[in-house]
């Protein structure tokens, strides 16, 4: 039982997980008001939680940029064809999630908050629309952000390639 107990997590000073807390505001925040301001759904939920990667753990290589737009892009498209062939059943969501897991692993995508992605497409059933608005472009102004925001605040992001 004291195994569930032990923060893994290294402890970051107040400024660090300030600066996490200000990254995400401003990207959701900025994301938020382009929706109202264009009239174009920019924001799904789970970019809520590819902030908390983005700004708390930028070195990780579950937030870079190609892991943060595919992983949507991918586990989106998987959500809206898998929707198609099972409309109203658990298990099709389930299936969605499943297999977006093993491609977003398989292709060296992995973007955790994009498992989310099929659930939010089986409950609001969307269009093919849906992949450029909010998916694409929702990410890019997040991951424009978090890159212009690290480079303000000295940290880098994204990664360069080794």
């Amino acid at each position: 039982m004291k195994t569930f107990l032990i923060r893994h997590q290294p402890s970051v000073k107040p400024v660090q997980w300030l600066l996490a807390g200000l990254g995400g505001f401003i990207a959701i925040g900025l994301t938020g008001a382009l929706t109202l301001y264009t009239g174009t759904l920019l924001l799904m939920a789970p970019f809520g939680a590819s902030c908390v990667l983005l700004f708390s753990v930028p070195a990780s290589p579950l937030s870079q940029p190609m892991n943060v737009v595919c992983g949507h892009l991918l586990a989106t498209a998987i959500g809206l064809g898998f929707r198609i062939f099972f409309p109203e059943v658990w298990w099709g969501a389930a299936l969605a999630v499943g297999v977006s897991i093993a491609l977003m692993a398989a292709l060296r995508v992995t973007h955790p908050p994009a498992g989310a992605d099929p659930l939010v497409v089986f409950a609001s059933h969307p269009d093919v629309g849906y992949l450029l608005f909010p998916v694409l472009f929702g990410t890019l102004i997040m991951v424009a952000t978090a890159a212009i925001y690290h480079r303000l605040t000295g940290v880098e992001y994204p990664l360069k390639a080794s």
